[in-house]
């Protein structure tokens, strides 16, 4: 249910400084969530402005809806609340019939709603479902099917690849050998699996112990590492001049291909250092704006551990 969550964005100060939204812009919040950036945004755009949220999920959409329409008419922007994934940006802009964007963000990993509500199978709560869809009503996999399903080899790749998972070899082990005595379908259970495979010494470090396998398998549900590679490439596209992109990411996957993303976009020339004055003719298209990740407080922090591992990067169109 709507109710069952409670919001709570992330950096939402040092966000609204480097999207530096006016009156009057385009604005995309491609994981529009609880849209709690999106309605601090709302207020900047003003009544001649357009925002533009993307969401898988219906009740983020119908509980983000709400509150930007709840803003006051006198600085409410034209609002267009999408069901897509941003990796469908593209076609989403299209249909929303803009020229073009002067300020995008996304939010990366898992939202309130998601994390708050035990149907959703993302928590680590008794008797949670292995789900994992951003998209519940969607015909994917689901997390209960690759641990039930999948090769002992596949599930050992996807920990080690996208949870970065230094026991994956025995927890994959582990996740077959108790699939043999019955099948593995609530988030606890998986749990017991994980903590029994990693030593105790190690357990007591770093977090949750099934943080990572977690992780794993809502990239491998989800495909979200391709789907941010393609969403990026359209957000820098659909960019005005002097727009501005920002991206939270929660992880170093993520991170590791923004990052990439703007410097390729940064540095596009490809003339040796021996040529003293470019002649390739590869001008930038991108500015880093700060350089570098902007880390959350340790007041936010403390009041929003969610914020513990996020990371800001923020660019510029040239």
């Amino acid at each position: 249910m709507i109710e069952q969550f409670e919001h709570r964005s992330v950096m939402l100060h040092e966000v609204l400084d480097c999207l530096a939204p006016k009156p009057g812009e385009i604005f995309v919040d491609c994981t529009l969530g609880g849209a709690g950036h999106s309605v601090e945004v709302a207020k900047h755009l003003g009544t001649g402005g357009v925002l533009i949220g993307i969401d898988q999920d219906a009740t983020a959409r119908k509980f983000a809806t709400q509150r930007l329409m709840d803003l006051d008419d006198a600085i409410r922007p034209e609002i267009n609340v999408m069901a897509a994934n941003f990796s469908e940006l593209d076609s989403v802009l299209t249909e929303v019939c803009v020229p073009g964007i002067d300020a995008i963000l996304f939010d990366l990993g898992v939202s309130s709603v998601q994390l708050d509500v035990l149907e959703r199978g993302f928590s680590y709560h008794e008797g949670a479902p292995l789900d994992m869809r951003m998209n519940p009503d969607s015909d994917g996999i689901t997390a209960e099917d690759i641990v039930n399903e999948w090769e002992q080899a596949q599930i050992e790749r996807i920990l080690r690849v996208y949870g970065e998972e230094k026991f994956s070899r025995q927890i994959a082990a582990n996740i077959v050998d108790a699939r043999a005595e019955a099948r593995i379908s609530t988030s606890d259970e998986l749990v017991e699996i994980v903590k029994a495979s990693i030593p105790a010494a190690k357990r007591r470090t770093g977090g949750h112990p099934a943080k990572r396998t977690f992780q794993a398998l809502r990239i491998a549900v989800n495909d979200e590492l391709s789907c941010l590679e393609t969403a990026l490439e359209s957000a820098i596209r659909w960019l005005n001049p002097g727009g501005r992109i920002c991206v939270i990411s929660y992880h170093s996957l993520e991170d590791k291909r923004v990052k990439n993303a703007f410097r390729e976009l940064e540095n596009r020339c490809t003339c040796g250092p021996d040529v003293p004055v470019c002649v390739c003719g590869k001008k930038p298209i991108l500015k880093s704006v700060p350089r570098g990740a902007v880390l959350p407080t340790k007041e936010e922090i403390e009041t929003n551990p969610r914020a513990r591992s996020a990371k800001l990067r923020c660019a510029h169109k040239l």
